[in-house]
């Protein structure tokens, strides 16, 4: 049988997004869940990532409509596994079921078949703690939505074989994404660790009084996000200048929180049971908010960046 499909095992709204990015490619796209309903309810939210895409023309009618006949659910795993020429783990964040899952599918599989994980948080080193073939197995982290995001971060565990690294990169590029390669198998990766140094000071901020949660996510939203799409903060640094941003460092660093475990404000909203938007309330009152039209917001926004980047 000709090892031509990519599988991605998990049908959910990661595992979904991941199937319509990977068809609209070209590859046929064999979306396995536990049960055959499960994989074709997923079928069914990836050709609606499709039909996103092609309401905002970030791909035309014919490519959509290909698309959707190359993406099959399946419930047989060991079956669609005969095909597999990439293989992408999306279920849910629990290591010890991500780890026999990677053990079955490391047998089932040729040395040169990399199989990744989504994984958000769990070291890909412990997730293949069991497999015969490690050098193979690498975190390919999709950031949600992954239909439209382009960034995926491709984290190399302790023994992972960096060519295999960089070609995984390279075939993600292929599908208009932005792939990095990150070396060390650390929490956080790459991208979440510098998200949480920017959450860290922004909850310490508002918890220091220094400004209301609105006019925080203000000067993050107006300031320095609306820029990042087309200017990194090293591309920033070296703009200026690294003798200014070392000055700047000098007097602004030891004033910004550097604790090593969550701030007491954040604690305290927890265990107040104040969780966010799934209580109604955390930083903000959502029963004065609308979480959808946010997320449309958010969705249309990174639309009309993908449009100025040309992605």
């Amino acid at each position: 049988m000709t090892r031509d499909a990519v599988v991605i095992i998990g049908s959910g709204l990661m595992g979904s997004g991941i199937a319509c990015r990977a068809a609209l490619a070209g590859n046929p796209t064999i979306l396995v869940d536990t049960e055959l309903a499960r994989a074709q309810a997923g079928r069914e939210k990836a050709c609606a990532c499709l039909d996103e895409l092609l309401e905002n023309e970030l791909c035309t009618a014919q490519q959509a409509q290909e698309a959707k006949t190359r993406i099959k659910p399946a419930d047989d795993l060991s079956g669609a596994l005969l095909r597999a020429r990439l293989v992408i783990e999306a279920i849910y964040e629990n290591l010890a079921a991500k780890q026999a899952l990677f053990e079955s599918v490391d047998a089932q599989l040729p040395a040169q078949v990399p199989v990744l994980s989504n994984t958000s948080g769990l070291r890909i080193t412990d997730i293949a703690a069991r497999v015969q073939h490690p050098e193979r197995a690498l975190t390919a982290h999709f950031w949600y939505p992954g239909h439209l995001v382009p960034l995926v971060e491709v984290v190399m565990g302790d023994r992972s074989s960096p060519d295999m690294a960089e070609a995984v990169r390279d075939e993600l590029n292929s599908w208009g994404k932005a792939a990095v390669v990150v070396r060390r198998d650390l929490p956080g990766q790459l991208a979440n660790r510098i998200l949480q140094a920017v959450m860290r000071e922004a909850i310490n901020i508002v918890a220091m009084g220094l400004a209301s949660a609105e006019d925080v996510d203000t000067a993050v939203k107006m300031g320095m996000g609306i820029r990042f799409p087309a200017w990194g903060p090293l591309e920033h640094t070296d703009a200026v200048g690294i003798d200014l941003v070392h000055s700047t460092q000098t007097t602004i660093l030891p004033d910004i929180d550097n604790r090593p475990g969550p701030n007491p404000y954040l604690t305290a909203l927890k265990e107040r049971g104040d969780l966010g938007y799934k209580t109604g309330k955390g930083f903000y009152d959502w029963s004065k908010k609308d979480m959808k039209a946010l997320e449309e917001k958010r969705n249309r926004f990174i639309i009309h960046a993908l449009k100025m980047l040309g992605q």
